[in-house]
Parts: C-alpha cells; structure tokens; sequence
C-alpha cells in the first residue's frame, strides 16, 4: 500500500463495517516522523492529555507551557519543578511524570534520537519505564511523533466506542476483544483507530 487512499481502501476489504466511515471521512492522515527537537514536549502534551477531555487538556497544557517559560524543553521542565506544574493544573501524578521523563531523557534512559530507529516495542518498554507514563501515552506518542502505522492502543476510550459504534454493538468491546480484533489490521492498526475517532465525531456531531 503506498497511498493513504490504498490504505482506506484495504480497510474496508478487511471490514466491510468500515464503509461508511471511510466515505465520510476520506483517506487517513498522512504520517511522518517529528523532527527530534519536537519529541520531548510532545511527550509531555500526551502526559498532560491522559484521562482528560481535549477542552481541559487544552486548557491545562496552555498553563504548563507558560510555566515552562513558554517553551517546554528538558531543562524547563526540571526548572519549574513539580509544585510549578501542578499549580499549573496537573495532577501530583502528572507533575511527577514531566519531571521523571526530563530526568529520563536527560540521562539518555529514554533516548529521544534514537525512536526512529528503534522498534515499536522497544520504544514502548523505554517511555513506560517513566514513573507514571502508560501504554496509552507511549501509544499516542507513537502514532502521532513518530508516525507509525501499526499502533493499537486498546485502552483508548475513543478506539473503543468507536469501533462499537461502527460494528453496532449494544455494550463497549472490552480491551481483550478489541486487541483479538486488530489482529485482522496489522500493518494499519494507526489508520484504523483514527477511523474509530471519526465515527465518535460524526456520532456526537449528529446530535
């Protein structure tokens, strides 16, 4: 598959559930990696977005910025220090997270220049060894940094309801369902989520 319409093409071959979703939204984005520069603080907005509604996340990560002197860079982030950042609006447990991943990256623990090179997995097993950094921050990192197209991040309220609601079912798939599921995807796994976050979209739009 080397176009984004090939991709929303073979979506629907493998699902034909996907159809409408498809029309409606048309190919996928178009994915490429950031320029390492821009990974920490792209790390950091998925930290603060964890658990939260996009307003409020919005609004939170726009007062951790200004407390990072308008600019978030490692050493900003260990300069505002963690009674800074949850004044900020963070959690104890976030704050706490900003400053372990600094800490982490400043040490080459996570290794922010080496991600392009390195495999989902291994990439997977280096952010989350970040106190308080999950699966769902590093799948999101993944997807929406790095660029990769085969991300599956079951535990994201979104790809779950949507794939409910596009396969018409009367309780949310579970977690464990929905990772049996993606395994008919593989190589598209991104590109299928943000089709499950378009069919939340239309959803609500059509309220």
């Amino acid at each position: 598959m080397t176009s984004r319409t090939d991709i929303a093409t073979e979506i629907v071959r493998r699902d034909r559930a996907f159809r409408v979703v498809v029309k409606a939204a048309g190919p996928p984005p178009g994915r490429r990696s950031a320029p390492v520069d821009d990974r920490f603080a792209s790390l950091i907005g998925s930290i603060t977005s964890q658990l939260l509604a996009t307003a409020a996340a919005t609004t939170i990560h726009a007062r951790v910025i200004a407390a990072c002197g308008g600019e978030v860079t490692i050493d900003s982030v260990l300069g505002a220090g963690p009674a800074t950042l949850r004044a900020a609006g963070l959690s104890r447990t976030k704050a706490a997270a900003m400053i372990d991943l600094a800490e982490h990256a400043r040490d080459g623990r996570v290794n922010l220049a080496r991600h392009g090179r390195m495999t989902d997995a291994q990439i997977v097993t280096q952010v989350t060894a970040v106190h308080g950094v999950g699966p769902w921050t590093t799948h999101m990192y993944l997807m929406h940094t790095l660029g990769r197209r085969d991300v599956w991040p079951v535990g994201d309220f979104g790809v779950r309801y949507g794939w409910s609601l596009l396969h018409g079912l009367d309780e949310m798939i579970t977690e464990k369902e929905l990772r049996e599921r993606g395994e008919h995807f593989i190589g598209v796994r991104s590109d299928v989520s943000w089709y499950c976050w378009r069919a939340v979209h239309f959803e609500r739009n059509s309220q």
